[in-house]
């Protein structure tokens, strides 16, 4: 019998794809799993440790608040600084005692707990821009209002919500999350990006290929929000390193990241520049063998620059590539025999090394000096 045919070539595709795919969802799963594992930890023990100082010490028989303040101030989010762990407690608490005193003034029912909610997410929007944050205090206030008032007198609820509010910031510093692992995935993440928009643009010089120029531009104008995640990780990350006496040998690894960052930031404002310059070029459909072979050897230092943030013996090895590649660039050199165009494209990759080698620990001054003069 035959193989088939076209339609079961493309269902077999097609089986392919869906495969492919739920491979790949299982795998961030996983890897968002494994990810959570300090976060897990951090927020149950404790919420445990607020509940029972509410509850055996403090005599509050369900110190329920305690336990939802402390989870919704610590959470999942990226921005775990000690800053926003306090603005989440405090505009919580606030949105607590904004309750139990329209509690206390008009009791229970249905138009007291809509005037809560009203103005608990009023208060709320204007302490914080984060929507969620919002919403959580909403949360609170209405647990306030609908749930049967404890023993004790009024207030106790908001007690509880800044003995949560303290646990939380206490556990930022005694049972800190270490920042380093989500800050080294999150800058070879970035660094990555520009591999593979290298690579597309070293396909694209090499063919001549206008739709494979195009696809580079693209991914070099998506690298945005890489940038953004690692640098909230490492502010994040900073934040509690400086405060937790844990975390105090992370610093240096931390700030050798900031530096690097610095680089890398105006490396991709420099590689958008660069995608551009050679999607527009790339129209006449030639090859061009030589500015390709630059950006490979480019792509394959950044390589070596993103195995540097997990092993800084990996910099050095880095710095010397891109150094190396740096005296070449002379455009004249280089292409002798080309138009003043293609001469154009060695200039906008000068600058783009220059930000390489600043995010190696070079200074600028000295990244420039490594140019040949022009």
């Amino acid at each position: 019998m035959g193989e088939g045919g076209p339609h079961d070539a493309e269902a077999r595709a097609d089986r392919w794809t869906v495969a492919v795919r739920r491979r790949i969802a299982l795998g961030d799963a996983w890897h968002r799993l494994v990810g959570s594992i300090p976060a897990v930890l951090q927020v149950s023990v404790t919420a445990i440790a607020a509940y029972a100082f509410a509850h055996y010490v403090l005599g509050h028989a369900v110190p329920l608040l305690a336990v939802t303040v402390t989870i919704s101030s610590l959470g999942f989010v990226r921005d775990a600084r000690p800053i926003r762990v306090l603005e989440t407690a405090v505009g919580m608490s606030v949105g607590i005692a904004l309750a139990e005193v329209l509690l206390l003034g008009f009791g229970q029912g249905t138009w007291q707990l809509a005037i809560a909610l009203v103005l608990t997410l009023l208060v709320a929007r204007f302490l914080s821009p984060a929507a969620s944050f919002a919403i959580a205090a909403a949360v609170q206030s209405v647990l306030v209002m609908l749930l049967p008032v404890p023993d004790g007198g009024p207030f106790v609820r908001t007690l509880d919500g800044l003995i949560g509010g303290v646990f939380a910031l206490i556990a930022t510093a005694l049972i800190p999350r270490d920042p380093r692992r989500g800050a080294r995935r999150d800058g070879q993440r970035l660094i990555d990006e520009h591999v593979r928009t290298l690579a597309s643009l070293v396909a694209a010089l090499r063919l001549g290929d206008v739709e494979e120029a195009d696809r580079a531009l693209a991914r070099a104008r998506a690298t945005q929000p890489a940038l953004e995640s690692w640098r909230a990780t490492l502010d994040s990350g900073l934040a509690i390193a400086r405060i937790s006496p844990f975390l105090r040998g992370a610093v240096f690894d931390l700030d050798r990241q900031r530096t690097m960052l610095s680089g890398m930031d105006l490396a991709t404002r420099n590689l958008r520049v660069i995608a551009r310059r050679i999607d527009y070029v790339s129209r006449d459909g030639a090859a061009r063998p030589v500015l390709a072979d630059l950006l490979a050897r480019v792509s394959v230092a950044l390589g070596v620059l993103s195995q540097s943030i997990g092993d800084v013996a990996q910099q050095p090895v880095a710095r010397q590539s891109l150094l190396e590649i740096a005296k070449h660039l002379d455009p004249v050199a280089m292409l002798p025999d080309s138009s003043v165009s293609e001469q154009a494209l060695v200039l906008v990759v000068r600058p783009y090394l220059v930000d390489l080698l600043t995010a190696t620990g070079v200074s600028t001054s000295d990244a420039q000096a490594a140019l040949p003069s022009v």
